[in-house]
């Protein structure tokens, strides 16, 4: 299904939804409250700005009474769009007032480079055409402008150590994905802090996890791991993520240090690059 179609069936889902709740007397903050969720995340749905979770479509059947409507018409949409575990955090980091990211391996997305992105989705699909690979990255580029709007979220990243010693795409390719960081810090776009190696344990160990806060809906907690992801809502939950995110900024050199190492990283591999 091509993204316009997509966009359209969703649309379609908000439609249902907001005639079905009308016909059943609710206003948007009275099926909200019986769905666990607030009245303007119901006005985010019918207006397809952010897609419901399952559980959440499961309870607005029980609510209006739709016998599995909106489950079905949820589960055929979720078939149909490929990489559906991050297809909603892209929705959301658009609405977000602030994102926080751990990466333990790798530079977040956000902060890529194309050559950097490039030789991440090479080294996974080694025998993918190059049409394949380009719309990959420039999907991935399409991500980035949200932090140079007006609006932009207030961003925060935690990086390990490793994700600035692993040579992805190589020296010359690092080089630039470090220096690109430094800019963005220097023009206070966002804020990086490096957990160093000597660091040793931390509460996530090889977990990457994103948090991100709204104007008017509760924070949610994403992780990742083998083409699989998990969107988490639950206020108990994204609390205690936002704890292990709060222990790994306190074990993180600060923001000065952080910047320091980064520059003196990306010194080195452009030193490596020159001579190669």
């Amino acid at each position: 299904m091509a993204n316009g179609s997509r966009q359209a069936a969703w649309e379609f889902f908000g439609t249902e939804l907001k005639r079905r709740r009308e016909e059943a007397g609710f206003t948007q903050s009275d099926l909200g409250s019986r769905v666990f969720v607030s009245g303007g995340y119901i006005g985010q749905f019918e207006q397809a700005i952010r897609k419901p979770q399952l559980d959440v479509a499961q309870r607005i059947d029980g609510v209006l009474q739709t016998e599995g409507f909106f489950e079905r018409l949820w589960r055929k949409l979720i078939k149909e769009q490929p990489y559906t575990y991050f297809a909603h955090v892209v929705e959301l980091e658009r609405l977000a007032t602030s994102i926080c990211d751990f990466a333990p391996t790798v530079v977040p997305g956000l902060l890529q480079t194309p050559e950097y992105a490039r030789a991440l989705y090479l080294a996974s699909k080694p025998l993918a055409s190059e049409a394949y690979i380009e719309e990959m990255v420039r999907a991935r580029m399409d991500r980035a402008p949200i932090l140079k709007d007006a609006t932009r979220p207030v961003y925060w990243a935690v990086l390990h150590e490793t994700a600035l010693r692993v040579p992805v795409g190589g020296p010359a390719v690092m080089a630039a994905q470090l220096e690109h960081i430094v800019a963005m810090i220097r023009e206070r776009m966002v804020l990086v802090q490096v957990l160093p190696f000597s660091a040793g344990a931390h509460p996530t160990m090889g977990k990457m996890m994103t948090l991100m806060e709204f104007e008017d809906a509760p924070p949610t907690a994403y992780t990742e791991g083998v083409l699989s992801g998990n969107l988490l809502d639950d206020p108990a939950v994204v609390k205690r993520i936002q704890g292990y995110y709060d222990l790994l900024r306190g074990a993180a050199l600060s923001p000065e240090a952080s910047l320091a190492l980064i520059e003196s990283v990306a010194e080195d591999y452009r030193r490596c690059a020159s001579t190669t």
